[in-house]
């Protein structure tokens, strides 16, 4: 019996190990060692950084790649590095104030937080990935294609719960349907042509 309990306790970390690496991953493979890191604290670096306007800590709170990202954007628009870096890549820095985080999701060096945009009101969904034993925003990741996601958002979630309650009927629109041909709306009958004379001559 002891000589089983060993060797669960010798295999469970290993089966750990070989899951967030992918079995025989290189070492180039982002570990899954976050040292107590978390995506939510990983925005309020990020939300802090882009309130002190200093590039260099908001680069600091970026993947390699979305560095990378980033630089392009600077060169293809023309625009100052500064200027491609000022908000963090995210509306939700424009708050005053730190926003309202919910629904931090993770699966190994991939994770996910919504975090509220006041500015468009509504729930912004920011991947993130571990690099170097850190949390870092990995929207240049997304772009690419290298981030996978932990999972569904609330947000899409809850929009997904309210279609099924409808019925998966689309959400009921302000807007007019342009398919439909427009609506001619005539005077009565025993209203006079504006063209002819009151006595009908």
């Amino acid at each position: 019996m002891r000589r089983i309990l060993v060797l669960l306790f010798i295999l469970i970390p290993f089966a750990y190990f070989l899951g967030c690496s992918g079995g025989g991953a290189s070492t180039n493979e982002p570990s899954c060692a976050s040292n107590g890191d978390t995506p939510t604290a990983a925005y309020h670096r990020l939300f802090d950084a882009v309130k002190s306007k200093d590039t260099g800590t908001i680069k600091a709170q970026m993947t390699g790649t979305t560095i990378q990202f980033a630089e392009g954007v600077a060169a293809k628009q023309n625009t100052p590095i500064e200027k491609v870096f000022e908000n963090g890549f995210t509306a939700t820095t424009f708050s005053p104030t730190l926003p309202d985080i919910r629904d931090e999701r993770v699966n190994c060096s991939m994770g996910a937080v919504e975090v509220w945009n006041s500015k468009d009101q509504i729930w912004e969904d920011l991947p993130f990935m571990l690099e170097e034993g850190k949390w870092k925003l990995a929207v240049g990741d997304l772009f690419k294609g290298s981030f996978k996601s932990p999972g569904k958002g609330l947000a899409i979630k809850e929009a997904e719960a309210a279609n099924a309650a409808r019925g998966n009927m689309p959400p009921p629109s302000s807007n007019a349907n342009t398919n439909r041909p427009p609506v001619v709306i005539r005077p009565p009958a025993n209203m006079p042509n504006k063209n002819t004379p009151a006595n009908g001559k």
